[in-house]
């Protein structure tokens, strides 16, 4: 058990899917949440050996909190192999209410400044060893827009481009930064969702494929591929047809419930 991976948002969902798979192939986990609690929950209930993991609390819109997770896990369990900033959240939002300007800001202190700070103490370690892969998890509702997702939408398209810029960074490095698009994922953050989810995955299945990107060393991966092949053609259809297309559209739920 010699690879580490460092795991965001490994409380639930996602997060939890691909510790269980990296596990299973072998790797020691570092595994960082708010709620820490469910993660030791996790792990008592899938009986792994204390010695193969360590839980550090981080909230990573906070980026005090997240980069202590990631120095904390650099003295106790050394440098990891690979990096998943995988936590984020995705409210809907109405640009005509106060509060929901309050809802973007705290969408990009996650998903955007969050993913940048959990890769932060981990950069000079890698380019030092000349090897690691820096994961961001970014989503098919980063290629278009969708009405009423706006912050979401927003954000993951600012994951797409931070990772391809760093990856442009660390191209000679030895460093690879990976983005990882997912379609649907049957996760809390889906489950309430008022409209039809094509190609819904479980989240084992996308942490298997998950888990065979970032090992074969891709650059950028849509998961499940059909996903992938309905984004492009959404983002050729000009402009007229992709709003027609969605004119009627559930929207995603705000804050408020509604």
């Amino acid at each position: 058990m010699d690879k580490l991976v460092f795991i965001t948002g490994a409380s639930s969902g996602i997060g939890q899917a691909l510790a269980w798979r990296y596990h299973q192939a072998g790797w020691r986990l570092a595994l960082a949440a708010r709620r820490t609690n469910e993660i030791e929950d996790w792990a008592r209930r899938q009986q792994l050996p204390a010695d193969c993991y360590a839980v550090y609390r981080a909230d990573v819109a906070d980026t005090d909190s997240v980069v202590a997770a990631g120095q904390a896990c650099l003295s106790a369990q050394g440098v990891p192999d690979v990096v998943i900033a995988n936590a984020g959240i995705s409210i809907g939002v109405d640009t005509a209410v106060r509060g929901d300007i309050d809802v973007i800001a705290r969408s990009f202190a996650t998903n955007n400044v969050g993913l940048a700070a959990t890769f932060h103490p981990f950069i000079d370690a890698m380019v030092g060893r000349g090897s690691g892969a820096l994961v961001g998890i970014g989503s098919v509702a980063g290629i278009r827009g969708l009405p009423g997702h706006g912050a979401y939408c927003a954000s993951k398209a600012a994951v797409i481009s931070y990772c391809e810029s760093l990856r442009g960074e660390l191209r000679s490095s030895g460093v690879k930064v990976v983005t990882l698009c997912p379609g649907y994922i049957d996760t809390p953050l889906t489950q309430q969702n008022r409209y039809s989810m094509p190609f819904l995955m479980r989240p084992e299945d996308f942490s298997e494929r998950a888990f065979q990107a970032v090992t074969a060393g891709a650059s950028y991966r849509v998961i499940p591929w059909q996903m992938g092949v309905v984004a492009k053609l959404l983002r050729l259809l000009p402009n007229a047809l992709f709003d027609r297309a969605l004119a009627g559209r559930p929207r995603k739920h705000r804050q408020d419930g509604s």
